[in-house]
């Protein structure tokens, strides 16, 4: 197992790891996990920049100090303050057309536990009206986790977010950019580890997180990005 720690010098350079990150589990089959804390910015889905809206939500994000950035894989805007987590495990697969709803449950587990080891209690499922809504997601007075995951042939790559502190900050300018979106989103809907009793520290959450991703990997290999 290969974890990855800290944070590229720029977003680009940040993505760039992940994406290698993963080709190099493709490749020799060895699992990686990565957690940390991205730059201040507003993660675009591919799909959103082909939307009317696409260039006013930009400029949202950029007129509240966020840089805007397009990402690889699907879903809707998410925010990250520089205290919010992301994080991203690689696992070699043999069939790409099975695992699917396995790697997600798996993961989603992994997280709440992390968590309860914090001192909050999460559930599965989002509040309606949420960031980046889909089915994997935890909650504690609001969304505070969101899962998605990216298959290639020989690799999956299972990845997300935490919200760690800055509740208010994250809402608002999710706020704006999902207006300029025309995308349905209520501010009450975001939730943080802090706002839900646990610690506003981004490096305990992370060793938590990372701890439950490593699991009981027989052999670790910690490498700074």
């Amino acid at each position: 197992m290969r974890v990855l720690r800290g944070r590229a010098a720029t977003a680009d350079a940040d993505r760039e790891r992940t994406g290698a990150m993963l080709a190099r589990t493709g490749e020799t089959g060895e699992p990686a996990v990565r957690v940390w804390t991205p730059g201040r910015q507003v993660a675009f889905g591919r799909r959103e920049a082909a939307e009317s809206g696409y260039d006013r939500a930009r400029a949202a994000a950029r007129e509240r100090d966020f840089l805007p950035v397009e990402r690889r894989v699907g879903g809707r805007a998410v925010a990250y303050t520089g205290t919010t987590l992301a994080f991203a495990h690689a696992v070699p697969v043999t069939d790409a057309r099975t695992g699917l709803a396995e790697r997600y449950e798996e993961t989603t587990e992994r997280l709440r536990r992390a968590l309860s080891n914090l001192g909050v209690e999460t559930a599965v499922g989002e509040p309606p009206e949420s960031f980046c809504p889909g089915t994997h997601s935890l909650q504690s007075g609001g969304k505070l986790v969101g899962v998605a995951q990216r298959v290639r042939t020989d690799a999956a790559l299972v990845a997300g977010c935490v919200l760690v502190t800055d509740r208010e900050e994250l809402a608002s300018v999710l706020a704006a950019v999902y207006d300029a979106l025309d995308q349905p989103f209520d501010p009450q809907s975001v939730g943080s580890v802090a706002a839900a009793g646990g610690p506003a520290d981004p490096d305990r959450v992370r060793t938590a997180v990372e701890r439950e991703l490593v699991g009981d990997a027989a052999a670790v290999c910690r490498i700074e990005v």
